[in-house]
């Protein structure tokens, strides 16, 4: 029996929030941002374990109250300077609990809103599935590309274009290997198993798991996990 483990790459800065402290414990619902995912994750049984990667010099993980995740959350302090360096030092500090054909989910800190019920469905599509895949959802916007000053240079067709999220799931051994050869500048854990000639699978995410990214990002999180709490 394969078991299952997620890693939470949250060694980033989050530039483009215009704060000055990480993104990760901006406060959604008298929450640090990243708590509500860990809580998710933390709360499936069918998950053995949650490693979060944090920056070697980050003091304020110790000034909130993690208590709730105690026995099944493990806090490895040992980001990198990408995402991509951030999930391979972790899937190496991790080696002694994860064998090669366990599964890891990679989530986003900045995805709060990922719900039990899509985690719970990425599992089940992808737990016979020789590669393994990702939550994602197809493109509904009109995408234009610009010409580098700001004008419209072309429209891209949209037809078989899908957003990907997270989390995305792969076999340790499969990742491991897979962002060693694609290097540090992988935007995520499927493109580099792409580049090994593999072909994740999609499965049907949810647009409410979404990416916070920008300041009004914050507000959309927190009406989400408003109405999801309500009775």
């Amino acid at each position: 029996m394969r078991s299952y483990f997620a890693l939470v790459p949250a060694a980033g800065s989050g530039f483009r929030m215009g704060e000055t402290g990480a993104k990760q414990y901006l406060p959604v619902r008298g929450r640090p941002l990243i708590y509500h995912a860990l809580r998710t994750l933390c709360g499936l049984s069918t998950i053995r374990q949650v490693f979060v990667v944090l920056a070697a010099e980050d003091a304020a993980w110790h000034e909130h109250d993690w208590s709730a995740f105690s026995g099944k959350l493990c806090p490895l302090f040992c980001g990198g300077k990408t995402r991509a360096e951030s999930v391979l030092n972790g899937l190496r500090a991790s080696r002694s609990a994860i064998g090669d054909d366990d599964w890891v989910l990679v989530h986003d800190a900045a995805r709060p809103c990922v719900s039990s019920v899509l985690v719970d469905q990425l599992m089940r599509e992808l737990a016979g599935d020789e590669v393994g895949g990702l939550l994602a959802v197809p493109v509904a916007d009109t995408l234009k590309r610009d010409d580098g000053q700001g004008r419209v240079l072309r429209t891209e067709p949209r037809a078989r274009l899908w957003q990907a999220q997270t989390p995305q799931m792969f076999r340790y051994g499969t990742l491991v290997t897979a962002l060693k050869q694609a290097g540090t500048e992988a935007t995520d854990e499927a493109s580099a198993v792409e580049a090994l000639g593999l072909k994740p699978r999609l499965v049907l995410g949810d647009i409410r798991n979404l990416k916070v990214t920008y300041p009004q990002d914050l507000g959309l999180a927190e009406l989400i996990l408003q109405d999801r709490e309500a009775p």
